[in-house]
């Protein structure tokens, strides 16, 4: 009786450390699949904004008395590089929309300047900042669908009693303009 009681605890005993070390792994692999999601982001916001500075000096070309859009624009990608450098989704965020923002009044000299609006370099300008903006939304929905995926793992039975001692928490959705949350 004694020998089987001392097999059960022990059996007990490994199934316990299986399950912590089994969470530990879902859960840090869940958290490195949200940094990697969150650096996503950042390099589409990183190509983004680089694509500022030629942007800029084409429009300045058309229309030097612009000076406030311009430099309005300089200093959203000042913005955004200086938040792609921290751990805040919110400043993220909050740069991306003040970016997004000046480079509609820049887009929309286009519309004021038709001689802007016929250059093959504005038009490129152009093509590269939409194809920059669907690769940002398609980042954006990845690491929402990361940050998804280990919340509600860190919430749920049995993985939130792993989480703690995994060094492992829930994350913040990357909300853009017009979110309320999610």
């Amino acid at each position: 009786m004694v020998s089987f009681l001392l097999v059960l605890v022990l059996v007990i005993a490994v199934s316990a450390l299986v399950v912590f070390v089994v969470g530990y792994n879902k859960l840090r692999s869940a958290d490195v699949r949200v940094a990697e999601a969150l650096a996503g982001i950042d390099v589409e916001l990183t190509r983004r904004a680089s694509l500022i500075p030629s942007l800029v000096h084409t429009v300045s070309n058309f229309a030097a008395h612009e000076k406030a859009v311009l430099d309005h624009v300089t200093a959203a990608r000042a913005a955004v590089t200086a938040a792609t450098t921290g751990r805040s989704v919110a400043q993220r965020s909050a740069a991306e929309t003040e970016l997004d923002t000046a480079v509609g009044q820049v887009v929309a000299l286009g519309q004021a300047y038709p001689q802007l609006n016929s250059s093959n370099n504005f038009l490129d300008l152009q093509r590269n900042l939409t194809e920059t903006e669907d690769k940002l939304a398609f980042a954006r929905q990845y690491y929402n669908d990361a940050v998804a995926t280990l919340n509600r793992a860190v919430t749920s039975i049995p993985w939130m009693f792993v989480a703690g001692p995994a060094g492992v928490s829930e994350r913040e959705y990357y909300q853009t303009p017009g979110q309320t949350g999610r």
